[in-house]
Order: C-alpha cells, then structure tokens, then sequence
C-alpha cells in the first residue's frame, strides 16, 4: 500500500473510519513525513507533530488551496472555495481557532481564565453532584444509549451553564452542532457541507439573538462577561462575541460526549480493564488519559506555514499545509511503551489528544474532570457496563466518536 492509499483509507474507508490504526502504523513506518499528492504533508510520530504545533512559525489558516485529502469530488472543492470566498466578502468574524497572534492572542485571553485549572477544580464539585444524578437516572432505568442519557447532558450542562445557554434550548443543539461540525472534515461529502452551512446559520443567528438579550439583561455567565469587556473599551466585536461563544459552546460538549463515549467503547472492549477500574477508582485520573491517547475525540489537527520555514529540517515554501494525525501520534512506539495495548494504569506523559502550543485545548483540564466525574459515577452506582447491540462509528475522524452507544447496565 502507498502512503497515498494509506491516507485515502483513513479518511474514506469503512476499516479506516473504524480503525485508522493500521493504517497510521503503516505511514508511520514508511513515510513518517509523507509528502501527499496534493502538497499537504502528513505528519504520524509524536516528536514531530509537537515540534510542529509548537512552532508559530507554522499557523491557522482557512485560505489554503487544494484539499489536504489525495482523492476529492471537484464539487467539495468548489463548494468550499465559494464559502471562502463569501467569508471574506462579508467580513466574517473568525473563531480563534483559526486565528494567530495577536488575534488569537487577544481572544483567548479573554476566555482563558475560565478554564484554568483552579477554576475547573472549583467547579468540579458541581460537576461530581450532576453526574451523580444523571448516571443515577440512566442505571436505574437499567441503561440505554450511553450518549443520550450520559454522554451529551453532562457536558453540555456544564458548558452550557457557564456560557449562558439557557436549559430549554440544550436538547436541539446535539444534532446542530454535530451537522455543523461536518464543515471541518476534510473528507465531509457536498451533501455534508450543505447541511453544515445551514445549521451552522442557524446557530449563529441563535447566538446573535441571545446576545442581544443578554446586552439587556446581563447574567453572571461568560457570554455577559464578553459583552461587558466590549463595552469596557475593548475591541472585541459582535461578531466575535457570537464566534468566540459559539465555538466554547460547542467543543465544549462534542468533544467531551465523544471522550465520554470513545471511553466507555474502549473498556466495553478491554473487559479486564474495566474490572480493574470499577476495582480501583484511584486509577480514574490516568484511565481517562489512556481513553483520550487511545482513542481521541479529536485525531488531527492542520497547521499552514505563515512564512518560509522549516519542517523538521528541510526549507518548506509559504503556504505549505502539515496535518498533524494526532491519533497516530498517541501510537508512536518511541513516545508509549506497548501503544497498541489499552492500559489504565499507564503512566508515560500527556497523551497528544488536546494538541499542543499556543492552541492547546483551552477546555482540556474541564473535560478530563468532566470524564473522571462521569466514570467516577458509573463506578458507584453499577456493578459493570455491557454491550447492548451494535456500535457504530460516525462517518468523521477529525471529531471521532460514535452515532450510538447501547449498553445494559447491572445496578450495585
């Protein structure tokens, strides 16, 4: 197989798309630095990627030209073009996620204090009560979809109440943001796209509206803060109000229901790992970081150089685009002893999954806490955790995680 197929089997395949380690394996032996068909360089070893992430010379850039994947439909391209190109015709604001210093800078600054790790361990409290009660309710109906009842509500309680998203409009968000979410995968269909731009409308217009509520009736939530720091003097717009709170509020629970679900799938199939965490709860802390390397919501992340610059030595031009495949990187033999082996008690360092430099994940330290309160629950209120039918992988990887997770549980 060449490093081109492999690439194509990753993002295509149905094997790929239910278990890309073969295949990062297989680039990672044999084109470690794979230099694709359409210019984008693939990057699979641990070493090399957070070189990458952590250097600014390499950055966010929503401008690039061909598609990062070797084989695409020229209607994709066309249809992503044309988005770009009204992006910038009507000025859009752009989420910090794609912006660099000292855009992103500012923005995240103004954030950041939310998600430090002494704000999370203070909310964590909280946190433990709410996933009490939740996982509660989903035993004692004797299970279900693990990512119905405990997956999405948890987190998007947490998220939701620190933004300022009212209850009553929680339940609608699931399958708008996951739609929307399609809009970053590098391999999404037009069919995908379209749905994409058409929630992705219909949640910037809800958060529009609700900040014009909150400007006239301010709460104690982010959302109030933001708009107080605008009219403070800062030069933060509506736009990026409504971009910055918009993307908290989403990778706030999409990735945590899929650290939640992605979990919970790797002990259903390690059933001594299980025992031995249900056994040793002390053991949480670490049995969430072996689920996020394991398997990690989140398996890539794409930088573009801002400027001539170098790859891991070599001059590369302006413009050249590196995917850095985190889920191949929290693989790599040199960086975890025995990667093909699910071990909670693994103790080798910070797993790859929330990336690394300027963009790390501002919300990592929240979803960790959020995903050992979740265990932590399960742990006390049954006896062990089954498979109840069949699991089936969402067609994403850059947002990995399942459509579904049927499981029986056994009540202590």
């Amino acid at each position: 197989m060449s490093p081109d197929d492999a690439v194509i089997n990753i993002f295509f395949s149905p094997e790929g798309l239910d278990d890309p380690t073969p295949y990062y394996r297989h680039l990672r032996e044999t084109a470690p630095v794979h230099h694709s068909a359409t210019g984008a360089i693939f990057l699979t070893r641990f070493a090399d990627c957070n070189e990458i992430l952590r250097d600014n010379r390499w950055g966010k850039s929503n401008r690039g030209g061909n598609s990062l994947i070797p084989t695409t439909d020229p209607e994709v391209l066309a249809f992503r073009q044309k988005q770009l190109e009204r992006q910038i015709a009507e000025k859009r604001a752009t989420s910090m996620l794609f912006l660099n210093p000292p855009h992103h800078t500012r923005q995240r600054s103004l954030v950041s204090r939310a998600f430090t790790p002494r704000r999370v361990e203070q909310l964590r409290e909280q946190i433990g009560v709410l996933a009490d009660r939740i996982v509660g309710d989903f035993v004692r109906t004797g299970g279900g979809d693990l990512l119905e009842g405990i997956g999405f509500p948890l987190p998007v309680a947490v998220i939701g109440t620190m933004v300022g998203v009212p209850e009553a409009d929680w339940p609608k968000f699931r399958k708008l943001i996951t739609a929307s979410a399609a809009g970053i995968e590098p391999a999404a269909t037009l069919d995908e796209l379209l749905a994409a731009e058409e929630s992705q409308a219909e949640v910037v217009a809800y958060f529009k509206a609700l900040v014009d509520k909150r400007r006239a009736k301010p709460c104690d939530d982010l959302l109030s803060d933001l708009i107080a720091v605008e009219e403070a003097g800062d030069s933060l717009s509506e736009g990026e109000i409504i971009a910055v709170s918009m993307l908290l509020f989403a990778a706030g629970f999409e990735t945590t229901t899929n650290l939640i679900g992605n979990g919970m799938g790797a002990l259903l199939g390690n059933p001594d790992e299980q025992q031995k965490l249900w056994a040793d709860p002390a053991l949480l802390p670490s049995a969430v970081d072996e689920m996020l390397r394991w398997d990690s919501p989140v398996q890539l992340d794409v930088r573009t150089a801002l400027e001539p610059a170098e790859l891991l030595g070599e001059p590369v031009d302006a413009g050249t685009r590196v995917v850095t495949l985190l889920g191949a990187a929290n693989r790599d033999p040199d960086q975890f002893t025995d990667p093909d082996r699910f071990d909670i008690s693994r103790d080798e360092g910070t797993p790859m999954s929330f990336a690394s430099g300027i963009h790390y994940c501002l919300g990592a330290n929240l979803s960790r806490a959020e995903g050992q309160e979740v265990f932590g629950a399960l742990i006390n209120h049954c006896a062990s955790v089954e498979l109840d039918g069949e699991l089936k992988r969402r067609n994403r990887m850059t947002l990995r995680g399942f459509e579904a997770m049927p499981v029986k549980v056994h009540r202590r």
